[in-house]
């Protein structure tokens, strides 16, 4: 039995030896219940009593023996295994890193940004207002009273009865003068929404940017020094503007702005369609019942107020003849911008 023993631990040691030896198998065959030296310890009875305790011991120290060789084959196998996960895993510095793409602003974002530039250093403020807002402000207290057809269903996106999705940012002007006493000098940016069929020319969802200014005797020639000062910064030292007369409710007198078409300077051409003029905004001197619906005295105060498309500029100066492209997230078409 004595010989046996020695055998099992010969045998055992081989197999750990071996490459990719499989050690719950080898603990299993020589440690297991069912096992080589399990099973020399069963045999233990037909010995004698003086062999009995020498057997036992012998038996304990092989035990004892391939447990620690298999903890320490355990040990080394795992140093392999991460030496392979390392190594399949090296970084090599002396490749070239992988291009990182890098977005670009929208180039209605863009156009947005400097035409907020501009105002700002005429002295505006920025102002923002909800887009979900009541049709007081949007239409009430801009002088466009409850028949009249832009408070349609078929133009307007009602939520209920009196809560709409705003049609302009002019409602952000009459919030503004409940709030701030002149002299008032804002503009206010952001998205409007109206009943359209997307075609090339229109959309149900876009952007406008709104002006609004308020003092002692101010008069339609500030507003059109304000908006040549802006189309010269915006279209180019050359540019003109020209006035035609208009209506809006909430401006009286009113106007639809021109600029001179800033690819042939005036002459004709494709862009502005042979006319020399391109229509920009619309303008006007703040009507008296707009002041006072906003709590101002138009017997003290006066004021002007404009109103552009962002994507009609956008068009225009990279003539895109096609609004949707804004909007369809195609990288191939943004990235030109």
């Amino acid at each position: 039995m004595k010989e046996k023993l020695e055998q099992i631990k010969l045998e055992a040691v081989s197999m750990l030896e071996a490459e990719n030896a499989d050690l719950e198998q080898i603990r299993i065959r020589f440690l297991g219940k069912k096992g080589e030296l399990t099973s020399v310890l069963r045999g233990m009875g037909a010995l004698s009593a003086e062999e009995r305790p020498v057997i036992g011991a012998l038996a304990n120290e092989v035990r004892q023996y391939i447990e620690e060789r298999l903890a320490d084959a355990a040990v080394a196998q795992k140093a392999k295994e991460n030496e392979k996960k390392l190594a399949k895993e090296k970084l090599d510095v002396t490749l070239p890193g992988s291009k990182i793409k890098i977005g670009k602003r929208h180039p209605l974002s863009q156009v947005q940004e400097e035409i907020e530039n501009i105002f700002i250093g005429m002295g505006f403020e920025i102002v923002d207002g909800p887009e979900v807002e009541y049709d007081y402000y949007n239409f009430t207290a801009l002088n466009t009273p409850e028949n009249h057809p832009a408070r349609d269903t078929q133009d307007t996106f009602y939520i209920t009865e009196n809560i709409l999705l705003r049609s302009q940012t002019s409602c952000v002007q009459a919030r503004t003068m409940e709030h701030k006493a002149p002299p008032i000098r804002v503009i206010s940016p952001g998205r409007v929404y109206r009943s359209d069929a997307v075609d090339a020319t229109h959309s149900p969802m876009f952007h406008q940017i709104e002006g609004l200014v308020i003092d002692k005797g101010i008069t339609m020639g500030d507003l059109k020094g304000t908006l040549e000062i802006f189309a010269k910064n915006m279209f180019g030292a050359d540019t003109k503007i020209r006035f035609r007369p208009h209506h809006f409710p909430f401006t009286e007198p009113s106007a639809e702005v021109d600029v001179s078409c800033f690819v042939c300077g005036g002459e004709g051409c494709r862009l502005c369609k042979g006319e020399g003029w391109i229509e920009i905004l619309g303008a006007g001197m703040v009507h008296p019942n707009v002041l006072r619906m906003g709590g101002i005295d138009p017997e003290v105060y006066s004021g002007f107020a404009f109103g552009l498309g962002i994507e009609r500029v956008v068009m225009r100066r990279y003539n895109i003849d096609d609004m949707r492209l804004l909007y369809e997230n195609d990288v191939r078409f943004l990235e030109q911008f």
